[in-house]
């Protein structure tokens, strides 16, 4: 009986190991369909389906293969499910069957909730995932409606409402995954229905789920009382103001960088209007904030840009949503932190509030867990492409660690050892890289965190 025990207590997984072994089997799972016949037009090498099946799961969009050539409908619905899967999250899907099924949700599942969402009670969690369902279905839904405006007209009735549930799905998602051909939405560069719709859909996957509540809540509440609709930012809570602070900062800076770096570039933006490459720009500032749709060329942007989108992508979205990236609150914290220390300030602070000091070294260690990641895999793509532009391969590297999916052309031609690479930088920036860590780690040992040491002093800078 107490081997019994001890045997139920060693197999035991922690919160991070359950989220990185779900990911795992359902990548799996998915490349093994999207392997069988009935999902392929022609014949597909395994690799490249499991490939397929990691960058829709991941939510990233690189790709070995065209989609639209190479999977039959079947294909296109098996990856549709795994994008949304995998922008979702498996905690909130496997959350959902249960309550599809009328089954109640374990104290165990509520506790993986908690953390998975990093939220501060377990109540409310059940209600906290049927929000979450239901808004991104009704999300997906208004993308999908809008979407079909265009293609409907242009693909007919049932390919037209087709392409657009897969495209917006895919958009909130912030997968950059599309169906239409092997030029994303490049031709649709001057659509102001494609690009507005695609960037709303970005947008609003990337800000965390938490975020849109905490909003919704505050507009109610305002509307209740009659209150001024201006007072609603300044009674969001701590988190909701970064993140949407950051965003808006991010989506305007990009937008003037590409804007200034791509103005006269002919491969890109240089034939367009001064509003089209205005929009162009907007476009290409969200989706490097790990969307992965392109309306210009990859491979024809300058160097500047393309480092750019580098740093856009290493940031990404926000926290408990579809985006990738250290997430926008760490690069907030990060920026505040410097700045408290520049000012001489022991704390970091942020809208009068000082933010945990357990929050700054958590933040500080997700930044560079990504770093040794990001530039681990640059080196690999280094080492199995010494013929490559160095850049592209960055910008690669860059790509898949923040799930972005956007690529100068270069995914396809790549050997599969770098392949193998790109997969293992697409699943660490799924999960998290904090999350990764912690799976080898294991659970923490609580005896040692209250412990004190003599303190000692080092030589910085």
């Amino acid at each position: 009986m107490k081997s019994r025990i001890r045997t139920s207590r060693k197999i035991r997984l922690t919160t991070m190991q359950m989220i990185a072994l779900g990911f795992f089997g359902v990548i799996f799972l998915g490349g093994v369909l999207l392997w069988l016949p009935f999902c392929n037009q022609k014949p597909i090498e395994f690799i490249d389906a499991l490939f397929s099946s990691v960058t829709s799961v991941c939510v990233t969009g690189l790709i070995t293969i065209v989609p639209a050539e190479q999977f039959t409908l079947a294909g296109q619905i098996v990856m549709l499910v795994l994008i949304q899967i995998g922008g979702l999250g498996v905690v909130a899907c496997m959350s959902a069957f249960f309550l599809i099924m009328g089954k109640k949700i374990t104290m165990q599942g509520r506790i993986v909730i908690q953390q998975a969402y990093g939220l501060d009670t377990l109540s409310g969690l059940v209600r906290f995932i049927i929000r979450i369902l239901k808004g991104t279905l009704f999300v997906e839904g208004i993308g999908a409606l809008l979407y079909a405006v265009k293609f409907v007209p242009e693909f007919g009735v049932i390919r037209g409402i087709w392409y657009g549930i897969f495209h917006s799905v895919s958009a909130f998602c912030n997968a950059g995954i599309d169906i239409l051909g092997s030029t994303s939405f490049i031709e649709y560069v001057d659509s102001p229905l494609i690009n507005f719709t695609t960037m709303f859909l970005i947008v609003m996957g990337g800000l965390g789920f938490p975020v849109w509540y905490n909003v919704l809540e505050n507009v109610r509440k305002e509307a209740a009382a009659k209150g001024m609709l201006s007072r609603i930012f300044t009674r969001l809570g701590l988190q909701a103001k970064i993140v949407l602070s950051m965003t808006a900062f991010l989506i305007l800076a990009g937008t003037i960088g590409f804007f200034l770096l791509e103005y006269n570039n002919p491969s890109t933006m240089g034939e367009l209007s001064v509003p089209e490459k205005l929009m162009a720009s907007a476009f290409q500032s969200v989706t490097t904030r790990t969307a992965g749709y392109a309306s210009v060329s990859q491979s024809g942007l300058t160097a500047g840009s393309r480092f750019l989108g580098c740093i856009l992508m290493f940031i990404g979205g926000s926290p408990a949503g579809t985006a990738g990236g250290i997430k926008t609150t760490t690069a907030a914290m990060l920026l505040l932190t410097a700045v408290s220390v520049l000012r001489g300030r022991r704390d970091t602070e942020c809208f009068g509030r000082r933010v945990a000091d357990d929050i700054v070294r958590s933040g500080i260690t997700i930044t560079l867990i990504t770093f040794i990641s990001w530039l681990a895999g640059v080196m690999a793509l280094g080492i199995f492409e010494p013929g490559r532009d160095f850049l592209n391969l960055m910008y690669e590297a860059s790509s898949a660690i923040g799930t972005v999916g956007l690529s100068a052309d270069l995914t396809p031609q790549l050997s599969r050892a770098s392949h193998v690479v790109l997969m293992l930088l697409m699943y660490i920036g799924r999960i998290g890289p904090l999350t990764m860590a912690l799976v080898f780690a294991g659970k923490a040992d609580k005896s040692v965190q209250f412990r004190e040491l003599p303190e000692k002093r080092l030589m910085l800078g």
